[in-house]
């Protein structure tokens, strides 16, 4: 039998498993702030904040506690403890929250997750918006309450149900069946004959959060709101269509039908059309950009339009047109590319010209803070970068026709006013002063005044179908006196631009959709310019979606239609110019389909009823410290135990199982993590503790483990005479050995993130290496020539090699800008620079360097690695060698008949192999199957990747491997030949690169792993190409 070694075999598994102290990619979640939180309590909530402005704050928790009564009535069900808000002032500071592990995007308005049922949520830009994501994530809060607390039902029964059903019952008790954002989208459907099935609402095509919506409005229409709490609760029992024949007493294919006919013919009534009633003319869609071209502002000399938009798939950037063609000139900015950029504030935000046409403002995230951007137009290139001092959040530049000041709507301590920013001198004026939200302002020619959207009249007047709602307003810059104009009561009348006469041209829902509508100033008239039956507007209602031109009055707007967002441009002449009354308000067309009179629907009435504030004593609200304590946030694992019986040698139990267990604090700032692991006997009981702080910036902590390694060596078979109850017996003795290797490790680790693309971590670890190493011999009954069953097994402890201790310390310098494929990375770039020190047992330096670079141009990317790691020092040499024919290097050399052909080569296997190694891969990918954008073949399950590839490598244990072979010496320098052949024996073979090629296929088993079946070819120069050989990764594409 052979034994390996045990230091050389532990040091390996050292080097295998040190990336997980940290991701070797991956990008980063910056603790930019570090935010002083304390706890305010009301009757049902505590909520975690650090907010300096009591009466926002009070008014916050009266809106929690009026939402709490509004859900409670509905589901029936009471939170038993005060449920826990996570507040942040603002969406910045939202991303860099604990609480939730993964990355926050700029379209995620709240989170609401399980373990600790914790509504986690920033201030929007306006009250209505906070009001309404509070109001949502609170529905999530109840039914994470119902299901994991409910009396047969547990969190395992959360996955029965369709994410359209969470997140529609969210939207629906939170908004009600009055919405004439989600009625555009059904129109929508209709009017292209595209409405889906209830099974088809699992196709992601199909917006959750609109359909779900959609769906528990017509289920309610149809049985009442009493029926939301059953249905919910069964369908997390049974699945959807278990829920439909035990409490709605029909098939979910019946009631897809009845669901299906009631969309249709609900909406059809408002549609009397087979096509859109469009004005102008297509300027920016799917055709020459994007499927989301959003947020157009044309420049003041008319000649260019910028917008953002996914054109590139895997970002939405903002890119400068033709206004006139449509044609995409060129890239303005990128996230992707500009590192210092974390995203853009794309959702509910523009960007505006410069008077000059030859700037461009806009906002995006930077750092933990929103910054004001100014690029040039013609190079691309970036002017200037403002953060706004003292607010930190904002949106919707507006640039002066002076060309000296940006004025934005700016979120402070959770108040939105109205700024004005000095260009020159970065000085800052607050404009508006009051609990009121100002939003899309818009400059007057001559900069006398701003035209704007404010909720003042609603929030004075109350709320209209349980909402705030937006006037036009005016402000006069000399006195900073506010005219509030006073149309179309109860809709919802934003993005406000003025045209050349001084008219304010904007968008209104008064009818239940959304078009373009011309306030006439002179005169108080209002027209009616568009009557589109879907819609005007951008990813939400508060997002511009209209531009104008300072000469001509051309105009661009947003036009939604088949999930797509595409741009129109047009002038005066072609609109409608239908006068209409200004208090003309009716929102039949905006109610989403009830199909029976008679059942009780009690949503929408408790939203219309709904006070501004609850009656909740002010002194049932207090503030008390935050201390973090940690609280049990999952427990998971399995147990297993096995008997063995044996007359002769007894009993033996062999045990199996484990505990995982995740705790942290309620911030999410401390972790603790503790697992423990027992697969065997006794002596294979492993367990490791990790905790980690990630308060500060700097995130740092420590583990500490003990971890066995079990490996099996056979030791041959022979005959023995056995003497078993006074009897003699001939038995096969078959011997193996087990070798079991201890790891006990002491580690620290810390990471500094520059920005979410690029950090610094370093690590520290002591291990102790020790071994046992036991002999089995099973006995089989034999008669010298049959075997037949176990008769019995003697274990003995042998000898085994001596333990030994090893120090490691080491940092790296980490970037990754790649964005994914369906497999792996298509696009971007990542690299990592490493160094560790090794000392005790062994003692060298390992260096690592990584670069890899990613371009895509659909349908198919270049992909490209460049990668060196290599230990260095007198005891680099000393372990186990690397092999730089591993598939996961160069593929096509891990098999005999590669040594075949590097011996035709003279060459020898033996190359492949050192302690230090350089590989470049180069590939050609194209997805293959998976998404629409992206793959040549549609598929929502079957995500593959075709690769051709080009893999070179060299290996080397010395740098005079590179002037030749190292010959061995006898004590007198001189080379010691080979007794058979008299050739000079080699101690290393001279340092020669390696070549293979040819094709893989990616395959992307539903998110669990990637395998990669390749036929790979090694080639040479000389030879050409050999056979070709099969060849399996278990991996994602590097």
């Amino acid at each position: 039998m052979r034994i390996i070694t045990l230091a050389a075999t532990l040091l390996l598994l050292v080097l295998a498993t040190s990336g997980l102290q940290a991701q070797y990619f991956g990008r980063n979640k910056a603790n930019y702030e570090t935010f002083d939180f304390e706890v305010y309590q009301s009757p049902h909530f505590e909520i975690y904040q650090y907010l300096d402005n009591p009466e926002r704050l009070k008014e916050f928790a009266k809106e929690a506690e009026q939402w709490y009564n509004l859900h409670q009535r509905i589901l029936d069900d009471t939170i038993k403890v005060r449920n826990p808000i996570i507040l942040y002032n603002d969406h910045a500071d939202f991303q860099q929250t604990n609480a939730i592990m993964g990355s926050i995007g700029v379209g995620t308005g709240g989170v609401t997750e399980a373990l600790k049922n914790r509504v986690v949520m920033p201030f929007a830009m306006s009250a209505q918006q906070t009001n309404h994501v509070l109001g949502h994530e609170l529905v999530h809060a109840f039914q994470y309450d119902l299901i994991i607390n409910g009396d047969s039902t547990s969190l395992q029964s959360l996955s029965n149900l369709p994410l359209w059903l969470v997140e529609g019952l969210a939207e629906y008790l939170s908004i009600g069946s009055v919405d004439a954002h989600t009625a555009m989208w059904m129109r929508d459907a209709v009017l292209n004959d595209d409405v889906p099935s209830i099974k088809g609402l699992d196709n992601p095509k199909y917006f959750p959060y609109r359909y779900g919506q959609a769906f528990w409005a017509f289920l309610t229409g149809l049985k009442g709101d009493q029926i939301i709490r059953p249905f919910f609760i069964a369908t997390a029992k049974y699945g959807f269509e278990q829920a439909c024949m035990q409490e709605l007493g029909m098939s979910s294919k019946n009631l897809s039908t009845l669901w299906e006919q009631s969309l249709k013919r609900h909406f059809g009534q408002f549609l009397n059309a087979t096509e859109d009633r469009l004005v102008g003319k297509q300027l920016l869609g799917e055709n020459n950009a994007g499927q989301i071209n959003i947020a157009p502002q044309i420049s003041p000399n008319g000649r260019y339009a910028i917008f953002l938009s996914e054109k590139d798939i895997f970002s939405i950037d903002l890119y400068l047109a033709d206004a006139r063609t449509g044609k995409v000139i060129r890239k303005v900015a990128s996230s992707r590319k500009n590192g210092h950029i974390d995203d853009f504030d794309y959702i509910e935000s523009a960007g505006s010209w410069s008077p000059d046409s030859k700037q461009f403002a806009f906002t995006a995230f930077s750092k933990g803070h929103n910054i004001l951007v100014i690029n040039d137009v013609e190079s691309g290139k970036t002017v200037r970068e403002l953060p706004i001092k003292g607010v930190q959040a904002f949106s919707n530049p507006a640039w002066s026709p002076d060309g000296k000041t940006i004025v934005v709507s700016g979120l402070v301590e959770g108040q939105t006013d109205l700024y004005a920013i000095n260009i020159r001198t970065g000085s800052v004026e607050q404009l508006t002063n009051n609990a009121y939200s100002e939003l899309l302002p818009h400059w007057s020619d001559d900069g006398s005044y701003l035209v704007f959207s404010t909720d003042q009249l609603s929030r004075e007047r109350g709320r209209t179908n349980g909402k705030w709602v937006f006037n036009l307003a005016k402000m006069d810059l000399s006195s900073r006196q506010i005219e509030n104009i006073d149309i179309f009561p109860g809709a919802d009348n934003l993005n406000p631009v003025l045209d050349t006469a001084g008219n304010i041209i904007f968008l209104s829902n008064r009818d239940g959709f959304r078009n373009i509508y011309q306030y006439e100033t002179a005169t108080g008239k209002v027209y009616q310019l568009t009557d589109i039956l879907t819609g005007v507007s951008g990813i939400t209602p508060y997002a511009p979606a209209i531009s104008i031109d300072r000469r001509r009055d051309n105009l661009l707007y947003t036009y939604f239609s088949k999930n797509d967002y595409n741009i129109y441009r047009a002038n005066p002449k072609d609109f409608l110019h239908k006068e209409v009354a200004p208090t003309a308000v009716d929102f039949a067309a905006a109610t989403l389909p009830r199909v029976n009179d008679k059942a009780p629907v009690l949503v929408d009435q408790q939203l219309k009823d709904a006070l501004p504030e609850a009656e909740i004593a002010d002194t049932s609200l207090t503030t008390i410290d935050y201390k973090p304590k940690f609280q049990l946030d999952y427990v998971g694992g399995s147990a297993g135990v096995g008997v063995g019986t044996s007359n002769t040698f007894g009993t033996q139990t062999g045990v199996a199982g484990g505990v995982d267990m995740l705790f942290s604090d309620m911030l999410g700032s401390n972790q603790l993590y503790t697992s423990l692991a027992l697969n065997g006997e006794i002596t294979d009981f492993g367990g490791a503790a990790a905790y980690i702080n990630r308060d500060k910036r700097i995130n740092w902590g420590g583990s500490l483990s003990h971890i066995p390694f079990r490996s099996y060596a056979f030791g041959g078979t022979g005959f023995e005479t056995l003497d078993i109850s006074g009897g003699t017996y001939l038995a096969l003795a078959d011997t193996f050995y087990v070798q079991r290797i201890f790891e006990d490790r002491l580690s620290a680790f810390a990471f500094y993130p520059f920005s979410t693309t690029l950090r610094v971590e370093g690590s520290a670890s002591y291990s102790r290496y020790s071994s046992r190493l036991d002999q089995y011999v099973n006995y089989y009954e034999t008669d010298g020539q049959y075997v037949g069953n176990v008769i019995g097994q003697k274990r003995d402890k042998l000898d085994s090699p001596r333990g030994f201790n090893l120090w490691n310390t080491g940092g790296a310098l980490v970037g990754d800008k790649a964005s994914f494929g369906v497999v792996g990375p298509l696009a971007g770039s990542r690299f990592r620079l490493g160094v560790d020190q090794y000392f005790g047992e062994f003692n060298f330096t390992s260096l690592t360097a990584d670069y890899r670079k990613y371009e895509f141009f659909k349908p198919f990317g270049l992909a490209f690695r460049i990668l060196h790691y290599g230990r260095y020092g007198k005891g680099g040499d000393d372990l186990y060698p690397m092999f730089v024919g591993s598939s996961w290097y160069v593929r096509g050399y891990n098999t005999s008949s590669a040594g075949k052909f590097l011996e035709n080569n003279g060459r020898n296997f033996d190359e492949l192999f050192g302690s230090k190694m350089l590989v470049s891969n180069f590939e050609a990918r194209l997805p293959f199957s998976g998404p629409e954008k992206l793959a040549l073949i549609k598929s929502g399950i079957f995500f593959t990747e075709l690769a051709v590839f080009a893999d070179a490598g060299i290996a080397w244990f010395t740098f005079d491997q590179f002037n030749g072979p190292i010959y061995r010496l006898d004590s007198e320098g001189n080379p010691i030949l080979d007794p058979v052949t008299g050739n000079p024996l080699t101690d290393y073979y001279q340092a020669k690169p390696v070549f293979s090629t040819g094709v893989s296929l990616r395959v992307n088993l539903f998110g669990a792993l990637v395998l990669e079946p390749y036929y790979a070819f090694p080639f040479s120069k000389e030879m050409g190409l050999g056979d070709g050989t099969f060849g399996l990764n278990i991996i994602p594409a590097w």
